[in-house]
């Protein structure tokens, strides 16, 4: 790969303004990437205020597309050697995640893999997939380790419709339409699964899974529910930050015998074994970690072996994501 990418590359990163997508840029940029973002609304200049600050890093296009609107990513991707495409409908409140989330995320995918093919220039697609299409089952005990073959049961997810059931049967139902039309269209497909993201960000906004990843200490009660919800549906607390995702996901894109699946997560944790961790380490936030009888063992973990191999390594583990995210919010005014 190393000759035909001698010139300036071109990254196209589909849906620019979230958590790890706006990372993924910077990091574009000061690898020397031309960049082509898509954002929903390009008039709103506080919502991407964080992306035009780039703009000084290098070579950084703002395009406004949305993921149901089949012809809008055309102008983006043309031109790319390589397409991230992160962006995801999540409403975790929806009434109908069928059509609030399903089926834009399974149109999203199908637009703009359409667009990839139409652009003849893109040499390989990564698409940001989620543990929560890999994790979750019906399977009983612990120990239990999941890898790239594993998939979410979305039969039991569409009928027994657990809280927040929607995002995890949107995300593997994409992923597995991603795969058919690549393979359909002779696309070269990359799929990146990461945990749960913590670790500072550039949005306006905190990263809604910042403050999950962040509960404990904030001791937002709503959150910590959330937590325990994961650790019931999806098995486990995984957590990655969001800078090794980014570099995951730039390092499978330049690699060229990486094929397939990756999944992308740097600590398999419990809600206890995660309390006790952040406890001894900020006694000053006094952390709980009585929770009763819920589940003190994660049900099982997943594996970032096959990443491992191919030559990656992760720079940040649970110290270095807890202590930057902790500067984070204390800068943000969120922790007394």
């Amino acid at each position: 790969m190393a000759d035909q990418f001698s010139q300036k590359k071109t990254a196209c990163v589909v849906g620019g303004t979230g958590f790890m997508a706006s990372l993924l840029i910077k990091l574009l940029l000061q690898k020397g990437y031309a960049v082509n973002t898509t954002v929903r609304d390009p008039d709103n200049k506080k919502k991407i205020s964080h992306l035009t600050a780039l703009q000084e890093l290098g070579e950084l296009k703002l395009f406004g597309a949305d993921l149901t609107d089949e012809g809008s990513f055309d102008a983006p991707i043309a031109g790319s050697d390589i397409v991230f495409h992160v962006a995801t409908p999540v409403n975790f409140a929806s009434e109908d995640p069928e059509n609030d989330m399903i089926k834009p995320a399974i149109q999203g995918v199908q637009n703009v893999l359409k667009a990839c093919a139409k652009a003849k220039t893109v040499k390989r697609v990564v698409l940001t997939s989620s543990a929560a299409t890999v994790s979750i089952n019906t399977q009983n005990g612990t120990g239990l380790v999941m890898d790239e073959k594993s998939w979410t049961d979305v039969e039991f997810l569409s009928s027994e419709k657990p809280p927040t059931w929607g995002y995890p049967a949107s995300k593997t139902l994409a992923e597995k339409e991603a795969w058919k039309f690549a393979q359909e269209n002779n696309i070269d497909l990359i799929t990146v699964i990461p945990s749960l993201m913590a670790g500072p960000s550039l949005t306006p906004d905190i990263p809604s899974s910042a403050g999950l990843a962040m509960s404990l200490i904030t001791g937002n009660e709503f959150l910590i529910n959330g937590m325990k919800g994961m650790q019931m549906l999806s098995g486990s607390i995984s957590i990655t930050h969001v800078e090794d995702v980014c570099r995951a996901h730039i390092f499978l894109a330049e690699k060229e015998s990486a094929s397939g699946r990756y999944i992308c997560c740097a600590v398999n944790t419990s809600v206890t074994e995660l309390a006790k961790f952040l406890n001894k380490r900020y006694p000053e936030y006094k952390v709980p970690t009585d929770f009763g009888d819920f589940p003190s063992k994660a049900k099982l973990s997943i594996s970032s072996e096959k990443l491992l191999k191919e030559g990656f390594s992760f720079k940040l583990g649970i110290e270095e994501i807890y202590d930057q995210t902790v500067e984070y919010f204390k800068a943000k005014g969120l922790l007394k």
